[in-house]
């Protein structure tokens, strides 16, 4: 006897096929939401890169901050041996005070740790492009490794030091004559934020302006994207103690801290980086708000909405050990 064959009824496809669309829909809403995790990390992951190259790369200048190879005290012309003359170099990057400048000149206190709110977008003579409301930092220095005569190159400046006495050359030039001296390079470095376009994207990046002996002779170059503030609050020693009695805003400190007088010293700075998403993200909004030092930053227009980019907030408060001792660590 032959068995009669049949299919699926109708019932049963339609029940198939609602089962098989439900196992879909759940497969698919674990892929959407691995995939929505993995944007979201690799955005943080970003941002948490950035910002961390950011605060080290600042906070490695201002450490050395005021170093002079084996110099003991304050960089001062009238205890130099040579040093180029400000106003002879063409295109030098200059801060705020009467001595300001990559070199040190005969007149007031040489400033070497310097800073303001950026309220114009030109500043210091070299600057064209910084972000408003972000800080620029000027700050010099002498690299922590000594360079071989043979090492010396000519698109640098150099210093050559002993404990009493020291002078700064050009690359390239001849070597001043110093017993039991060393050779260090010379550094001055400007740090400031500036928005890129990328398309249609503004993009803020960090800048680094690095001195150096050519015509133009501050290279301003970015060294990190998605940086959009950076602000600083330097702590300041008032009753000569030794210790910090308040941290005050750039705009805030006076002509009296910048150049050390009556034995007020800047002896720790904090630092404040704000990192963001080089590109935004449709489905986030951004109702965060940010404390850098004594100001608080948000990014939400008068109806209330955040804009769409993630953003996180690094600090670190630096203690600028050559301030206020006579060796240098």
């Amino acid at each position: 006897m032959v068995n009669a064959q049949r299919g699926f009824s109708l019932i049963e496809i339609f029940i198939s096929l609602a089962v098989g669309l439900m196992l879909l829909l759940g497969v698919l809403s674990v892929f959407v939401g691995m995939k929505t995790t993995t944007v979201e990390t690799t955005s943080y992951g970003e941002l948490q890169e950035n910002g961390r190259y950011a605060i080290s790369l600042l906070s490695d200048d201002l450490l050395r901050q005021g170093f002079w190879g084996d110099l003991s005290g304050n960089l001062d012309v009238s205890g130099l041996i040579s040093s180029p003359v400000p106003t002879t170099v063409a295109g030098d990057c200059i801060g705020e005070g009467v001595n300001n400048a990559s070199f040190p000149a005969a007149i007031g206190h040489f400033r070497t740790l310097w800073g303001k709110t950026v309220n114009n977008a030109s500043l210091m003579g070299c600057i064209t492009n910084a972000k408003l409301g972000s800080d620029v930092i000027q700050l010099k220095r002498a690299v922590s490794a000594t360079t071989a005569l043979g090492d010396i190159s000519s698109d640098k400046y150099y210093i050559i030091s002993n404990p009493n006495t020291a002078g700064i050359f050009a690359g390239g030039a001849a070597v001043p004559t110093l017993n039991f001296g060393q050779v260090w390079e010379y550094q001055q470095h400007i740090y400031y934020v500036r928005e890129d376009n990328q398309g249609t994207n503004k993009v803020p990046v960090l800048v680094q302006g690095r001195l150096q002996n050519k015509a133009s002779v501050m290279n301003l170059d970015m060294v990190v994207e998605g940086i959009e503030y950076i602000r600083f609050m330097y702590g300041v020693d008032t009753t000569n103690n030794g210790v910090v009695n308040a941290f005050i805003a750039a705009d805030e400190m006076t002509t009296a801290y910048w150049d050390n007088e009556s034995n007020v010293r800047i002896l720790a700075v904090k630092i404040f980086v704000l990192a963001r998403n080089i590109l935004p993200d449709r489905n986030y909004e951004n109702l965060n708000s940010y404390q850098l030092g004594d100001i608080a930053l948000d990014f939400i227009d008068g109806d209330g909405k955040g804009d769409n980019y993630r953003r996180l907030l690094f600090s670190s408060t630096i203690t600028l050990y050559n301030a206020r001792v006579d060796s240098w660590p």
